[in-house]
């Protein structure tokens, strides 16, 4: 069963209209497939943001210890004196 599409109208400025036409027009997409994929990426990039400031915000509530920053101090002083990497 194949995949329902919804049509939608959307006003954008002339100059992003005519950089978009360029180079799809090169790259041989739909206008469509354009915007599909500049939609994905944004939700992308919304859902990274979300993770980011999750990780942050946890970071905050429970900071590392002096220990840990030690531990991992001499863990990449290790890691980078051998010619491992």
């Amino acid at each position: 069963m194949g995949r329902g599409a919804t049509k939608v109208a959307v006003s954008i400025p002339d100059d992003l209209y005519q950089t978009i036409e360029k180079i799809r027009k090169i790259r041989r997409r739909s206008r469509s497939a354009v915007v599909q994929d500049a939609l994905r990426h944004w939700l992308h990039a919304q859902a990274q943001s979300a993770r980011v400031r999750e990780y942050e915000a946890g970071y905050r509530r429970r900071p590392e210890s002096r220990r840990e920053v030690k531990a991992a101090e001499a863990a990449a002083v290790r890691l980078l004196s051998s010619d491992d990497w």
